[in-house]
């Protein structure tokens, strides 16, 4: 039987050569909740909350920090953009830094992210960052810079007013959707560019907050429209990343690949090995795999799969032929598929109902040589479509249909294969870290960032 351990202003988990072993159904530890501090909150509809989370180390003591931020909002005017609001924590709850104002809950995960930049084994906060929020227009990006800052001290390490950014504008669906992408795109020995996404634009920057080019989508229309969150992955084997927008696919340099109209509701994208070590680009949009070249390697077709919302790549059933796509495949239902790299539909089976059905994330629970596990909306499955475990003492989920979704980011806590998971609501106050209980631990972390955990999906 594994031991509980919960301490709301204290990650204390037990790690003894943490050693993965294969749990049973059912088996899952919450293994500390970490409460965000009265003075960080707002008020909400549905009560105090924090708002969106990431996670990092931004003092090198392989110990993970965690960063909540807000954005800009026009009270009864469109969406929630523009960060304007970042505080750090430690693991105990205490605050380490916090600047600018208070802000409302981001209208989708956004442009900020944990990431070593410089090497030096600290993470610093690369954010879009708005100064006046008074002034906000939400369907535009007017005053707003790109930041570089000490993660451990909020210090401003390097800041860029860029025009290719304030001369943004946008509205609709694809427009709430922008992030920030870690990506290689100069072949340095390590990633330190990044990729913006913003509405129907994709930027290239380099570290140095340079910009290095850009490409703006001719396709805009709702459901006819490019991938909501950009996909980064070296796809020709150069050793620099190329960028998969759905309808497009980018060199490292900007360059067009190819660009072509790939059917409806391109809401997910990848670039991931598929077959025989080959990297290619994975499509939710008719459940399509694309080469380099865009020549078609495997397309189920519209009637498969007539809405692809969100899609995962993994080792989901070791009896398949792997690595194999798991599909959310009717929009914002329940319903996904497993198709395994052959082609063929292995099954169908209903997730648990969750806020928006969205969300779905793999998770190496048990190790990357063993089966992923599915996260979905506070529940873990097994691609054989059988329920591993609900998550406890989570919160029952506030707001209306898109309030409540819990974020999953996958993490590597402890320097080994098995992943724990970082759960939030953003429309709540706390933190949950969720484990394997066969792991065998003692307190000290040994983790290290990885690109599953600064590039998280998080919502597709």
């Amino acid at each position: 039987m594994s031991q509980y351990f919960h301490c709301p202003f204290l990650l204390i988990i037990l790690l003894f050569g943490h050693l993965c072993a294969s749990a049973q159904p059912g088996e899952v530890s919450l293994l500390s909740r970490i409460d965000i501090p009265d003075e960080l909150l707002v008020e909400g509809e549905a009560g105090p909350y924090g708002g969106d989370i990431r996670i990092g180390d931004v003092n090198d003591d392989q110990r993970p920090e965690f960063l909540v931020y807000r954005c800009a909002q026009v009270m009864g005017e469109g969406d929630s953009l523009k960060p304007c609001y970042i505080a750090l924590l430690d693991r105990s709850g205490t605050v380490l830094w916090q600047v600018g104002n208070k802000g409302v809950q981001p209208a989708r995960p956004g442009p900020v992210l944990l990431y070593d930049l410089d090497g030096d084994g600290r993470d610093e906060v690369i954010s879009l960052f708005y100064q006046n929020p008074i002034d906000h227009h939400p369907d535009r990006l007017n005053g707003v810079s790109l930041e570089v800052r000490d993660g451990e001290t909020g210090r401003m390490i390097q800041s860029a007013r860029l025009p290719a950014i304030e001369e943004r504008s946008g509205s609709g669906p694809n427009w709430v959707h922008q992030r920030l992408i870690v990506a290689n795109l100069r072949g340095n020995k390590r990633s330190q560019d990044f990729v913006i996404k913003l509405g129907d634009t994709v930027l290239g920057l380099s570290g140095e907050l340079e910009l290095l080019w850009q490409y703006r989508s001719p396709w805009t229309e709702y459901q006819k429209c490019p991938a909501y969150i950009p996909s980064v992955g070296d796809i020709d084997g150069d050793d620099r990343d190329e960028v998969n927008g759905g309808y497009f696919l980018l060199d490292d340099d900007g360059s067009i690949l190819w660009e072509e109209f790939l059917g409806p509701n391109m809401d997910s994208v990848a670039i991931a090995e598929w077959d025989a070590g080959h990297i290619r680009a994975i499509f939710s949009g008719s459940g399509q795999v694309l080469d380099a070249k865009g020549r078609v390697v495997l397309k189920l077709g519209i009637e498969q799969v007539p809405h692809g919302q969100e899609l995962r790549i993994g080792l989901f059933d070791k009896t398949l032929p792997s690595p194999q796509l798991m599909i959310r495949y009717q929009g914002h239902k329940r319903d996904v598929m497993l198709v395994d790299n052959e082609g063929e539909i292995s099954r169908r089976f209903q997730l648990n109902e969750s806020p928006n059905n969205t969300g779905m994330e793999a998770i190496y629970w048990n190790g990357l040589d063993n089966e992923a596990l599915l996260f979905n909306g506070g529940m873990l499955w097994s691609g054989k479509g059988e329920v591993y475990a609900k998550l406890p003492e989570l919160p029952a989920p506030k707001g209306n249909f898109r309030q409540g979704w819990y974020h999953c980011i996958p993490a590597n806590l402890y320097g080994d294969d098995c992943e724990e998971i970082v759960v939030y609501n953003p429309w709540d106050k706390h933190v949950f870290v969720f484990g394997n209980p066969e792991a065998k631990r003692m307190d000290e972390f040994v983790f290290v960032p990885g690109r599953r955990t600064y590039n998280a999906r998080l919502l597709d």
